[in-house]
Formats: structure tokens, sequence, C-alpha cells
């Protein structure tokens, strides 16, 4: 028996944002790699010729990442908030906490691994911080055992 894939949580605009990239890198970037390498071949030598070199290696990268997206989205599992109202932190959700130690305000939408994006706020269910918001529910206090050390948030709001 073939073991189950693990699903992929995404947002709608998560889900939306990865089609587009496979499709951006199936149509547009497989041809233009493709054109570099046959240029880079007419440049003789293949074995002193970095150009050709560069080209197949971003070539790899991009069949890599074109095999990641269509595993990403082999089993999707969306996550739509939207409509709902909940008292309790689940993916999908934004949430306001305070950092007990400075007082410093913070939010973040708590989205699944493939849309994970720290610079943006956007923190993986998975993390040490979203796994321990989930569930919770405004007024409570979090403790998250994070690289950093021991870190203190009190829920604010959920949205």
């Amino acid at each position: 028996m073939a073991k189950a894939e693990k699903a992929t949580i995404l947002t709608p605009e998560g889900l939306r944002r990865l089609v587009e990239e496979l499709e951006h890198l199936k149509t547009v970037r497989r041809k233009e790699v493709a054109a570099r390498i046959k240029q880079a071949k007419e440049f003789g030598d293949l074995m002193e010729n970095s150009e050709y070199e560069d080209a197949k290696n971003e070539q790899a990268f991009v069949e890599g990442r074109i095999l990641q997206l269509e595993a990403m989205l082999r089993n999707p599992q969306v996550i739509d908030n939207q409509n709902t109202h909940s008292d309790r932190i689940t993916v999908g959700c934004t949430v306001r906490v305070k950092e007990l130690a400075s007082g410093d305000e913070i939010t973040y939408m708590i989205v699944g691994s493939a849309e994970a994006d720290p610079a943006k706020d956007k923190i993986s269910d998975e993390s040490p911080v979203g796994r321990a918001l989930l569930g919770k529910r405004k007024g409570e206090a979090v403790e998250v055992s994070a690289p950093a050390g021991k870190m203190r948030y009190t829920v604010l709001h959920i949205k």
C-alpha cells in the first residue's frame, strides 16, 4: 500500500501563486534556459565553457523547482478562513501578539510551510511560534521555546 502524500497547507492566495510560478517555469523559464544552452554550445568546447556550465546549472534548478511545485500541488489543502469567525488561532488566521519582555506588538499570519515568509510576517504552522499559537484564544499567554531562547507572548487579536 502506497504511503499517502502529506497535504500541502495553502491559503487561496498561496495556491494561486504556486500555480502561477509553476506555469511560468514550464512555459517561459524552460524555453529561456534551453535557448541559453543552445547559444552556449555554439561557443565550442563544452569542457571549458562556463556559459554552458551556468546554463546547465540553471536548467537543473528550474527542473528541480518544477518537481518541487508539482509535488506540493499534488495534494493541496486550501484553508479559507475568509467567511468564518473563530475565537481560536488556526492556519490562515492573522494574529496580533504582544511580546511580554519587550512590550513589542507583532502581527503574524499563520500559513502552511510552503507559504512561510518570515520577512513578510507569514510564519509556518510548523515553526516554534506558529505551533505554540495554534489553538490559542485572545488574551491567552503563550510561551515559545525557540532557538533564540524562551519567548512569552499574549494574544491580542485574532482575525
